[in-house]
């Protein structure tokens, strides 16, 4: 799923490209699940002939301010939600060996089109919101701050990351696995899967230690990681290339595939030993030799056994399970990261098909020959 660092490169991306330029046109497609709470027909009507004044972003939000009367178009990429601006190559999350193959235009899985008027020496353009997976949210907003997703989000930890005095008692006074904390986004908005390992990995703490059982020490730690790497990856645009070498994100997709090269190598020279867990239904990367389960662990996780991919296919299997049943998303929000809450998600369908199912009969035992005569003899006496 894209996280802050990639929804941030897709916000700037579109503002440097389409701040204070006309939407001449906006061509939509009839999505009932991408489209929330407006059809597509509304949507492109509500958009075309305003100016796009600025293009803001809270954790894993964005949305375009247009002047003039009308709402505010707010979007949410799901797992696999894009932004490609004809011309230059699409902003995959994960780039994968076909993604370098030529698009046509408009490309594949996408949901509408903004058709960008030339202004002064910049030509016209067009922008394409796709999602393959039709998990991502299109929405129109009167204030987008304060109307949901994006008031019911927490603090941005880039644009509003809260100082650790008031950082601490929010993490102490939550009774849960601390990835799932980092996960929630009414907690850390932005903060996903790979980000929230990232910060464990380098902040040492075990993702099932108990958020309430925590030092002050580790949590003035895990404060500063949250910014540190949400900010480097920011700062590189989220091109996983540039991120530094000692990162568990070079290492973490493989899960326990062998790989040409070394593997991570940490500060005191060691290999890394990453092992992957399920907590409360997310998959998460540990490198043992540092994040080490202590007596605040709630240890309820597993390892994770899977079968080996192909390249091709998509890496984080969390991903996958949140698809397993795509047309639901059509009264629903977009997919959380809390963990917890997916966990939920599973035990609560489980116990549906549970309920469904109906009751196997007895079956009935077939008595022998002899049985029979037996039983015969005693009705006669």
């Amino acid at each position: 799923m894209p996280e802050l660092p990639e929804v941030d490169k897709a916000a700037k991306t579109i503002k440097a490209g389409a701040k204070d330029r006309l939407i001449e046109k906006v061509d939509a497609v009839e999505d009932t699940i991408v489209f929330s709470g407006v059809d597509h027909n509304t949507f492109a009507k509500e958009l075309t002939g305003r100016k796009i004044v600025d293009v803001k972003r809270h954790g894993k939000v964005f949305w375009l301010v247009l002047d003039g009367e009308g709402r505010m178009p707010v979007m949410h990429f799901g797992m696999t939600g894009m932004i490609h601006i004809q011309g230059q190559d699409p902003a995959y999350y994960r780039r994968k060996p076909k993604d370098g193959e030529t698009e046509e235009w408009p490309p594949k899985n996408t949901k509408f089109v903004l058709h960008i008027a030339a202004s002064g020496d910049a030509p016209a353009t067009k922008i394409a919101f796709r999602d393959p997976r039709r998990l991502g949210r299109v929405r129109l907003c009167a204030v987008p701050e304060e109307e949901p997703p994006v008031s019911e989000l927490g603090f941005d930890p880039i644009l509003s990351m809260l100082p650790l005095e008031e950082f601490s008692p929010l993490v102490k006074k939550r009774n849960m696995p601390i990835k799932a904390l980092l996960l929630d986004q009414s907690f850390s908005a932005g903060v996903g899967n790979w980000v929230a390992d990232e910060v464990l990995f380098h902040s040492q703490i075990h993702p099932e230690q108990r958020a309430s059982a925590l030092s002050d020490a580790e949590i003035a730690t895990l404060h500063e990681k949250i910014v540190y790497v949400c900010q480097t990856a920011v700062d590189v645009k989220a091109d996983s290339d540039k991120f530094p070498e000692g990162w568990l994100f070079r290492h973490r997709w493989d899960k326990g595939k062998k790989t040409k090269g070394p593997g991570l190598v940490l500060p005191d020279g060691r290999t890394a030993t990453i092992k992957w867990i399920t907590v409360g239904g997310r998959t998460s990367a540990v490198v043992q030799e540092v994040q080490k389960a202590g007596s605040g662990s709630l240890g309820k996780s597993r390892s994770k056994k899977r079968p080996v991919k192909h390249a091709e296919e998509e890496d984080d299997d969390d991903d996958e399970a949140e698809e397993e049943n795509p047309e639901s998303s059509e009264l629903s929000e977009p997919p959380s990261d809390d963990d917890e809450g997916s966990g939920k998600r599973k035990r609560a369908r489980k116990a549906s098909k549970a309920k469904a199912a109906p009751p196997k009969p007895t079956p009935t035992r077939r008595r022998s020959t002899k049985r029979r005569r037996k039983d015969d003899a005693e009705e006669s006496a």
